[in-house]
């Protein structure tokens, strides 16, 4: 029986140690990102009963069958998906307060409502000449604001292009990473502590991989994973130990697009489809911001074309240039703005032309059509933020129950430190018990 009990209790001191060592394992890396809780699972050791022994098993204490990692892919493909989603959701909204910011803090509406109110000022007496300056200055300012717009956008798309560039980058050396994770899971051992830290790896690499680009996956019987994009049946990034390359294009309004190993791909989630769905939006301001600015400078240039100076001499264009960065102004002499019709002697107090300007912009409403910009970037914003608010809600819930199963909880690692140093110790006053068994049996004579 002595023989029976300090096997048993060797045993038990033994399992008790280890789930010590994973405790402390936990505890000591309850910080570390990635890192994925470790719990240990025991079994009963039985065996045959053999000569002079009574019943058919023979108690033989307990063992370790292995260090669990709490991983649960269900939980974690939750949190990549909804993660990609919020990072797009992210990306992309904050692009779109960076395009709101550069055209109305450009003033480019209230620009041009100082101009045709300067216009407006100006018919109450036409051969005025600081009227007449007033209108250049004004028309001087819309002009910078045009530009200063079209620069502020350009800077903008600078930005979110260089931080697409920046991610596909990112997204390139993950997935050489990963990879290499692969080659190494496929050698490790099953069950051993070295594949237990590369599942870790796999794993973080994979949701880092997803703040980017959502990615499907598939894992093999050696723990590998392979890694699509663009949905289930997309090109793969990576198999086994080897990597696709990852590319990005612009096209010439500044958009971007994606291609994998040389295929066309559009993902649906992830920090990239965010910034490329902003350039998008910011493609489409831009355009507009341009046509408004050409139709002002022709409605403005054909009337001044049809009209007489204040010298009685033929009308100029006022403007100059393509698009809201080439929009200039093209004299800034004031007795050269054409308020007379055509055929009208020098200092003419006939407003017809200028007449005629005012009516030719208040049917093609400028400041309207600027407004309706404005309004259409701030409602898309608005839109959009409600969206990537609750895309950021379902997201952190997801977190939460992975964190919960897989995290590590110092409350509850504290009470399996004191649950296996007693039972650590139990173990050894069975073996002091066996002990004090045996030298009894001895004393006897």
């Amino acid at each position: 029986m002595s023989s029976d009990l300090l096997s048993i209790a060797k045993s038990g001191a033994q399992a008790a140690r280890t789930a010590l060592d994973v405790t402390a394992q936990n505890i000591a890396n309850a910080s570390s990102d990635g890192y994925i809780r470790r719990s240990v699972r025991m079994e009963e050791v039985s065996a045959a009963g053999g000569f002079g022994r009574i019943g058919d098993i023979s108690l033989s204490g307990v063992r370790v069958d292995r260090v669990v990692r709490n991983a649960d892919m269900f939980r974690q493909a939750e949190v990549r998906r909804t993660g990609a989603d919020a990072a797009r959701a992210n990306a992309e909204v904050a692009g779109l307060e960076n395009v709101e910011a550069a055209v109305e803090q450009s003033n480019v509406f209230n620009s041009i409502v100082e101009f045709e109110g300067s216009l407006q000022r100006l018919a109450s007496d036409p051969v005025d000449s600081s009227l007449r300056a007033s209108v250049m200055e004004n028309a001087r300012t819309m002009a910078r604001t045009f530009n200063i717009a079209a620069n502020a956008l350009d800077a903008v798309g600078t930005s979110l292009r260089f931080e697409a560039t920046d991610g596909v980058s990112q997204v390139n050396i993950l997935a050489t990473e990963l990879s290499r994770v692969n080659l190494r899971l496929s050698r490790a051992s099953d069950a051993s502590s070295d594949q237990t830290t590369l599942l870790d790896q796999r794993d973080s690499l994979l949701q880092q991989l997803s703040d980017y680009v959502d990615v499907n996956t598939s894992f093999n019987t050696d723990q590998t994973v392979t890694v699509r994009l663009g949905g289930a049946a997309g090109p793969e990034l990576v198999n086994g130990g080897t990597s696709t390359a990852f590319a990005m294009a612009t096209a010439p309004d500044g958009t971007i697009s994606f291609t994998l190993g040389g295929t066309p791909i559009s993902p649906a989630g992830g920090s990239l489809t965010g910034k490329g769905q902003a350039l998008t939006k910011l493609a489409d301001v831009r355009t507009k911001l341009d046509t408004l600015a050409d139709n002002l400078a022709a409605t403005v240039n054909a009337a001044q074309t049809s009209g007489a100076a204040l010298d009685g001499s033929a009308g100029i264009a006022m403007f100059s240039g393509t698009g809201a960065a080439g929009f200039t102004l093209a004299f800034g002499d004031g007795d050269l703005i054409a308020t007379a019709p055509a055929g009208a002697g020098a200092n003419s107090r006939d407003p017809g032309n200028l007449e005629a300007l005012r009516t030719a912009l208040a049917t093609n409403d400028p400041a309207g059509a600027m407004d309706d910009l404005l309004f259409d970037i701030s409602s898309t914003v608005a839109g959009r933020t409600v969206t990537r608010d609750a895309l950021n809600s379902i997201a952190d819930s997801a977190s939460v129950a992975l964190q919960a199963q897989a995290g590590v909880d110092l409350d509850h690692e504290a009470v399996n430190l004191i649950r296996y140093q007693q039972a650590f110790q139990a173990s050894g006053r069975v073996m002091q018990v066996a002990s004090d068994i045996f030298d009894t049996l001895l004393g006897i004579r």
